[in-house]
């Protein structure tokens, strides 16, 4: 089979070429750059390259044709976050592939999108960004209802990879200290892209596992304390993760929305869960291991 891989230059798409290759998977990569460091590694790997863009819908149709499998990931304009670039660009694939015949659409969300964060206290209230979650939602009905004989939404946490270098929920914390506005006792569900790359390989070639399934992806579960702790030990730096208030948060440079996320994840958690992966016979890594292979 032939799996067009959108975003294969990023974290998500480049776990998933990876996995797909790793299996012996024709990977068919879409690219904007032919010559990008990132492009040219997957070349290497025996990905073929194409170019196209999300925005362009002619040149998503003729990378799509001919392929057996599309792997989706729009992307939001990050100059506009408030703007229909995302729906747009979903929507885009979505009908690019409908038309190309693609038998199965693998789409990457986001954990709790939909009835859950619809239902989650403080959301009637207006208290959490809507157009972040709406946005997602929406692009997830669009696979359902996109009329492919096998269909896949994965729902993955918090990138363990955020955790490297500059990260808005996270700030900089290459002096040692994680600014961060999680509670103390807040147990966050991380996931290694790795794991989310594995989880999309599954859904393509192992026939009816994943099928017709939105799949919470997490890989572990674990407060800021416990990270900070991890990240110690791994680094042989001290690292902390003190306890803030938003507004102390605020002033030591984490932006406002990620304040309000965390806020969000304080009161009202993530559905994503290890062993929600685990049951599907999909592997989890643990922050620890990621950590020790990340920075040692």
């Amino acid at each position: 089979m032939t799996v067009l891989v959108i975003g294969a230059t990023g974290k998500q798409g480049g776990a998933t070429a990876r996995a797909l290759l790793d299996r012996g998977v024709a990977v068919r990569a879409l690219v904007r750059d032919t010559s990008s460091d990132a492009a040219r590694a997957l070349r290497d790997r025996g990905a073929e390259l194409v170019r196209g863009d999300l925005d362009d819908p002619a040149s998503l149709l003729a990378a799509t044709t001919g392929a057996d499998g599309v792997f989706s990931i729009p992307y939001p304009d990050v100059t506009d976050l408030q703007g229909d670039a995302e729906l747009r660009r979903g929507r885009n694939v979505v009908e690019a592939a409908r038309k190309a015949g693609v038998a199965q659409f693998v789409h990457s969300s986001v954990a709790g999108a939909g009835d859950f964060h619809r239902n989650q206290p403080g959301w009637a209230e207006g208290r959490w960004e809507r157009h972040y979650w709406e946005s997602k939602a929406a692009v997830d009905e669009l696979v359902r209802t996109g009329g492919f004989a096998r269909w896949t939404i994965l729902k993955p946490a918090t990138f363990m990879e955020n955790l490297i270098g500059w990260s808005y929920l996270f700030g900089d914390w290459s002096s040692g200290t994680i600014v961060t506005a999680f509670a103390k006792d807040t147990r966050i569900a991380w996931v290694a892209v790795d794991d989310i790359g594995h989880a999309a390989a599954t859904a393509f070639t192992t026939s009816g596992t994943l099928d017709g399934l939105d799949v919470e992806l997490a890989s572990d579960l674990r407060t800021m304390t416990e990270v900070a702790a991890i990240l110690s030990e791994v680094t042989g730096r001290t690292i902390t993760a003190p306890v803030l208030t938003p507004q102390e948060a605020v002033e030591r440079g984490l932006p406002p929305f990620a304040v309000n996320a965390a806020e969000q994840i304080n009161e009202n958690g993530s559905p994503a869960r290890p062993e929600i992966a685990q049951a599907l016979g999909l592997p989890t890594t643990d922050l620890h291991t990621w950590a020790r292979r990340t920075f040692s």
